[in-house]
């Protein structure tokens, strides 16, 4: 009978300590109800041994490391957030990038206009300046970089990559950054070793002047979307190109003047044309930059690629950007779509719009969705469900982290820190949900998920 007893208390006492030691995050996901800045709500667990989907973990089975979530600065982001009071804007900005907010860690910027710029602009406004002579950062004093300056006093160690939309217009047949829709033809940059000479002046300008703001950019990647031509600012490239430009412009430009800035290929798309397989499986190519940028890309694309690059870094440059609905239903297809990345090797997540102001419109008046709206005139701001979502993946996503092995019969990234085990989840039904945490055939860890909500098992690894 003592030893029923004993028995009894022992595994009651495994199953108080592996509760003890699990914690839950999540944010909560409901139709007409208002986001938080601060979304993040610990779920507490109880000591109840509850079973339910297993989640069968490998701590040992280390993957890539992780460098980090975030999101894109742009022109439209930038003059909504400045119109805010002064305390408003700090508020909003915390709540993004600080220690006690989501912890943004990598983001993006336009070089020039992106589709978000209010209109089409480039820092060389002067047909054929060759020598940059009229060189100039100063339209974006009043939006981009203020924007990107309150992002580095909240996360000082984040990591910055930036890539232009097109090149100036001049430096193009059609004379035009945007409307490339209406003259396909001619939507790319001259093959002129005069033009390529003085584009690579203009990225070491850029990355010299933004140096003198304060703000390090860590990545230049040559080209946004390689393949598409559209009535906002877009230049079509093809790899042998952007190889020539790299290889024979760019890098000896940088070295020449001490910039460390890192040199990317990309970003690339696999709609019609697969020139990010073509460019990672081209040996050359590859070896004459330092990594990869990709976005709108599908997993059997990804593991391709991921075949070809050898040791060359990745990175996903842009999430999906919906139509402005920002919607739960929406918000509910990010984890999904983080881990089409993340659970098939690349090592970051990079939302697209931040921050837009109320309408969500672009410069050339198509809506996307953001993680947050301001009206600057209400001096009003809007968390969106985006906004949740990504900000629990950002605060426990966070770089150095390693991806390791894990089964599922739903959707799981599972990562581990610090002698951690994070594993995200989501929970779409009206009803709590309980996991089983597996490894070696051991439950390690039991926890329950809220109703509505994405969330973050946390447990200690023995």
């Amino acid at each position: 009978m003592r030893s029923i007893f004993l028995n009894v208390l022992a595994v009651l006492f495994t199953v108080l300590s592996v509760n003890a030691q699990t914690k839950v995050f999540y944010v909560e996901l409901l139709k007409d109800t208002e986001i938080s800045g601060l979304p993040i709500q610990e779920y507490k667990q109880s000591n109840e041994n509850n079973s339910g989907e297993k989640l069968v973990i490998y701590p040992s089975v280390e993957l890539q490391e992780i460098t980090g979530v975030g999101g894109a600065f742009n022109e439209i982001g930038g003059l909504a957030l400045m119109s805010l009071s002064e305390k408003s804007r700090e508020n909003v900005m915390g709540n993004i990038f600080s220690e006690d907010g989501a912890q943004f860690s990598l983001c993006r910027t336009a070089i020039g206009s992106s589709d978000f710029g209010v209109n089409a602009y480039s820092y060389a406004e002067v047909a054929d300046d060759y020598k940059m002579k009229h060189f100039s950062i100063k339209r974006e004093k009043k939006s981009v970089i203020p924007y990107l300056k309150l992002a580095k006093k909240y996360n000082p160690n984040m990591t910055l990559f930036a890539s232009p939309w097109s090149p100036p217009g001049w430096m193009k047949y059609s004379g035009l950054m945007d409307q490339g829709d209406k003259t396909p033809d001619k939507n790319k940059l001259k093959e002129d070793p005069k033009i390529y000479e003085a584009y690579a002046l203009y990225f070491t300008k850029y990355v010299k002047a933004y140096a003198k703001e304060g703000i390090s950019v860590d990545k230049l990647l040559i080209q946004n979307e390689t393949d598409i031509h559209t009535k906002y600012p877009s230049n079509v490239m093809p790899p042998k190109q952007m190889y020539t430009l790299v290889a024979d412009y760019i890098r000896p430009q940088f070295n020449k003047n001490n910039i460390k800035t890192e040199i990317w290929a990309g970003t690339f798309r696999t709609y019609g044309v697969l020139d990010a397989l073509e460019f990672a499986g081209t040996e050359k190519y590859r070896n004459a930059v330092d990594g990869i940028g990709i976005q709108y890309t599908k997993a059997n694309y990804i593991n391709d690629m991921n075949l070809l690059v050898k040791d060359t870094p990745t990175l996903h440059t842009e999430g999906n950007c919906y139509n402005g609905q920002n919607s739960v239903e929406q918000a509910f297809k990010r984890l999904e779509e983080v881990a089409s990345y993340i659970n098939n090797g690349i090592p970051n997540y990079c939302y697209w719009n931040m921050i837009l102001d109320e309408t969500g419109n672009s410069g050339w008046g198509w809506r996307q969705n953001s993680l947050i709206n301001i009206d600057g005139k209400k001096q009003e701001v809007t968390y969106n469900p985006d906004y949740a979502v990504i900000a629990l993946l950002s605060k426990y996503m966070q770089p150095g982290a390693k991806r390791i092995a894990s089964y599922a019969r739903e959707t799981l990234i599972s990562i581990k820190k610090d002698n951690k085990v994070y594993l995200f989840v989501q929970n779409e039904s009206n009803k709590e949900k309980n996991y089983s945490c597996i490894v070696k055939g051991e439950t390690v860890a039991s926890a329950t998920v809220p109703a509505n909500s994405v969330a973050v098992i946390i447990y200690e690894k023995k």
